[in-house]
């Protein structure tokens, strides 16, 4: 089965945020050496924010391991200067689409103050998907899928909020599930273990991720784990779905791991 881990960091310098694994680097050589160790087939960087070189060194892992890493990159979208990236950013190895998730002071506001009103119909006029950590922003979200059908969007970890967990880190989940409707949007299942406080398989949370298959469908819910932040092993998070969760198997459950982020990004492994 192609399993394709849908959120991943690497990262040679910088101090890693508080929730993710504090060591001066993980380099793509350690990646891989985890990745093989929990059959994990490929990976979607994301370049984290604490590293100044954070697209190079994904760009560059990719060069090298192109049958096993791709990229969502970012550029600081405030800058007018930059905006002419947008016309070659895929031309770059392995570069895929663009990744936000608004974490600095200064940046919680920029899907509401018009700071990326530009951005997305550039975006979807050269074909770039978009990720999107956006807790507390689904509704936003929906417009902006609306306004522009053909931009692709995904919704970075179930849009659960930070240190959220168990039935109260799902309250609003309702506001997820509403973007079903939006043809364009598609969920990264991305960081599971990390809100509930059981133990493996962490079944507590299984039912919310129920609810969201049965509203986007297996074409697009991806698999994933943000792994330098996770409570258990990466095998154990492919395997809480591969083995722990009966109601997902066959097509469907290939289509989660791997195949539905491969076809909706256009990544042709």
């Amino acid at each position: 089965m192609l399993i394709v881990d849908a959120q991943v960091h690497i990262w040679t310098s910088g101090t890693p945020v508080h929730i993710h694994r504090q060591t001066s680097s993980y380099t793509k050589d350690e990646l891989l050496r985890d990745m093989n160790a929990a059959g994990v087939t490929a990976c979607l960087l994301h370049p984290p924010s604490w590293d100044v070189i954070a697209n190079e060194v994904s760009i560059e892992a990719a060069k090298q391991h192109p049958d096993r890493l791709a990229v969502l990159g970012f550029f600081d979208v405030a800058n007018p200067e930059k905006r002419s990236l947008i016309d070659t950013w895929k031309k770059q190895p392995g570069m895929l689409g663009l990744r936000f998730a608004f974490l600095k002071p200064g940046e919680e506001n920029r899907m509401t103050d018009g700071t990326l009103d530009w951005l997305w119909p550039a975006a979807e006029k050269a074909g770039i998907p978009i990720g999107l950590l956006v807790p507390n922003r689904c509704n936003v979200v929906g417009e902006i899928a609306a306004r522009h059908p053909d931009l692709k969007l995904l919704i970075d970890h179930m849009a659960r909020p930070r240190f959220s967990m168990d039935d109260a880190g799902f309250t609003d989940l309702g506001e997820l599930l509403a973007l079903a409707k939006c043809p364009n949007v598609a969920v990264k299942a991305t960081g599971g273990p990390s809100y509930s406080s059981e133990v493996y398989p962490y079944c507590n949370i299984h039912p919310y991720i129920k609810q969201i298959f049965d509203a986007f469908g297996p074409d697009r819910m991806f698999w994933g784990t943000d792994i330098t932040r996770m409570p258990c092993t990466w095998k154990q998070c492919v395997t809480m779905y591969t083995e722990e969760m009966p109601w997902l198997k066959g097509n469907d459950l290939e289509l989660v791991m791997g195949r539905a982020l491969c076809n909706f990004i256009g990544w042709k492994l």
